[in-house]
């Protein structure tokens, strides 16, 4: 490939994360990656991402953008959970089945990095701060706005690995609305 090629974002993201599956994380350096997405430079993963960590962290931004907007964009009568779900339903449609094998190796290789894995954590806790601060600009208070995003990032995740790992035909929509289903039954029982 040639280094005026277009996509190079995502041929950086696709290319580490082969790299890392094939030779470990910690063993892989950037100019593997540049040069594995089509004899980049090293310059030009760094115009594009900080360090090789945030490569596996692309597209967070738009993750927390379409979370709150949908969720602005709820029925003002929605309660909520029911804008939280609202959320949750732009960002998993996002995820076309293409994804699903991607998804599978990225998520083995954040399982075997512990740095990895607290970046992951350190997303997590980033959607659950958008939801919930959408979620303030609705008027809704705390608790019941952290709760929520809790909630709905819990579903978020539980989904996306069973999604991820899965071999049926559902959409990453489908499984996060049973997870959450699952979680708010699950809530409803703590009495």
């Amino acid at each position: 490939m040639a280094r005026w090629e277009p996509n190079t974002r995502a041929r950086l993201v696709t290319a580490a994360v082969d790299l890392f599956a094939e030779q470990g994380y910690d063993a892989t350096t950037v100019s593997e990656i540049a040069e594995r997405a089509g004899g980049l430079t090293k310059m030009t993963f760094f115009r594009h991402f900080a360090d090789k960590r945030e490569v596996l962290f692309a597209g967070q931004e738009i993750h927390r953008r379409l979370l709150a907007d949908a969720i602005a964009a709820a029925p003002a009568e929605a309660t909520p959970l029911e804008a939280t779900s609202a959320g949750l339903e732009a960002l998993t449609g996002t995820f076309t089945d293409e994804r699903r094998e991607f998804s599978a190796r990225l998520l083995a290789v954040v399982a075997g990095n512990s740095e990895l894995q607290e970046r992951a954590a350190y997303k997590r806790a980033t959607l659950a701060g958008a939801i919930t601060a959408a979620l303030h600009e609705r008027g809704v208070p705390d608790p019941a706005a952290g709760l929520a995003a809790e909630l709905g990032v819990g579903a978020f995740y539980r989904a996306f690995e069973r999604w991820a790992s899965s071999a049926s035909q559902e959409t990453l929509t489908d499984v996060t609305r049973q997870a959450f289903a699952e979680l708010r039954t699950a809530l409803a029982t703590l009495g």
